[in-house]
């Protein structure tokens, strides 16, 4: 898996059984992207030149970074690629437009499944999203249909919240339908400021943000993105949380403001989002799980204790057994995986399609 963050690639192996809970991990690797190639990624969010020949050559780049991942995670659990059944591949998302231009829009997560097959000698299985675009969903989120497989509960109403580049939130009633939505950015925002203005990818344990303080004005007109609400389904990315729409909303409402203070209202803005859409999509909700990248983010983890109602238990996934950096790893896995047994791995609830579809498309190997 790699996500919107842009920092690398996670790659887990994992033994199943038919439970479709059943995922035990054996080996966990993560490899930061080359410096180049993540500019290049990131480059190809937006409209430039020769296009077509450099995602080609993205996609290709990409997925040797993915064999490279698979040769070491193989090797960390004693494990021949011949007996991995099948080898799930995210790609890398540079474009998410679903329903758009002529109703079905498009997503395109940039990857050579051919050459990766014919790197690593596994099945893989790749391109995950379009299949539901096709019978007129958006594509994403997807992992709700694998959290809902590892961490319903009978008795209590849990929300699972993956914060990375985006946020998105997964609803799990204890009497009621899975649902699911991008509630908005996560890291990505917070990442892109950093990034800016010194040379970390990212705000360790949120130290930049607890040291400025909150801008009221800005963060008013951060809230007043028209996306945050609209109702599900629904899903978002680069393609609208970027860096020129935080140079609008800090031209109108954030001029002056001291460096710290701004990262302190990014974050607040990202805490705010996930709890004003739980409270509203599930107000009944007793667990939040967080898992993703800024679960590691101390102080986002205490301005969402601090926001939500304090009856609601909020950890990472670690006290699921599962860290929270391994989550959307698994997921995949967990998609390939239903993808080889001919199983539907979308959540039409979630996700707006006509209905439940074989998610992925295969490249044996």
């Amino acid at each position: 898996m790699s996500g919107t963050s842009l920092d690398g690639v996670d790659g887990v192996l994992v033994d199943s059984d038919s439970d479709p809970s059943a995922l035990r991990e054996r080996a966990f690797i993560h490899l930061p992207f080359p410096p180049e190639l993540r500019l290049e990624l990131l480059a190809l969010n937006v409209t430039g030149p020769d296009e077509l020949h450099r995602a080609a050559m993205a996609g290709t780049a990409l997925a040797r970074v993915y064999a490279q991942a698979v040769e070491q995670i193989c090797a960390m659990a004693g494990t021949m690629p011949v007996q991995v059944a099948a080898l799930g591949a995210h790609g890398q998302t540079v474009r998410h437009r679903p329903r758009e231009f002529d109703g079905v829009g498009y997503t395109l997560q940039v990857l050579n499944g051919s050459l990766l097959a014919e790197l690593t000698g596994i099945d893989v299985v790749c391109d995950f999203r379009s299949r539901d675009l096709a019978a007129g969903g958006i594509g994403a989120p997807l992992v709700p249909a694998f959290h809902a497989a590892v961490y319903s509960q009978a008795e209590r109403d849990v929300a699972v919240l993956n914060l990375g580049g985006i946020a998105n939130l997964t609803l799990l009633p204890a009497a009621g339908q899975v649902g699911g939505f991008d509630c908005g950015p996560g890291n990505v925002l917070m990442d892109l400021w950093v990034q800016r203005h010194t040379r970390q990818l990212y705000d360790a344990n949120g130290e930049c943000a607890a040291s400025g303080q909150v801008d009221p004005a800005l963060l008013r007109c951060l809230l007043a993105e028209p996306y945050l609400a609209l109702p599900p389904p629904k899903s978002t990315g680069r393609d609208l949380f970027n860096a020129p729409w935080l140079d609008d909303r800090l031209a109108q409402s954030g001029a002056g403001l001291a460096k710290a203070d701004v990262m302190a209202t990014l974050a607040e803005f990202t805490a705010r989002t996930v709890v004003d859409s739980l409270q509203h999509a599930m107000p009944s909700v007793q667990t939040l799980l967080v898992c993703g990248g800024g679960a590691s983010n101390a102080h986002l983890m205490r301005r969402l204790g601090s926001l939500l109602p304090t009856e609601v238990a909020i950890s990472s996934t670690d006290s699921q057994c599962i860290p929270p950096g391994h989550v959307e790893a698994l997921a995949f896995a967990w998609l390939a995986r239903e993808h080889a047994a001919r199983r539907c791995g979308n959540l039409p609830a979630v996700t707006g399609a006509r209905g439940y579809r074989v998610l992925g498309a295969l490249y044996p190997a």
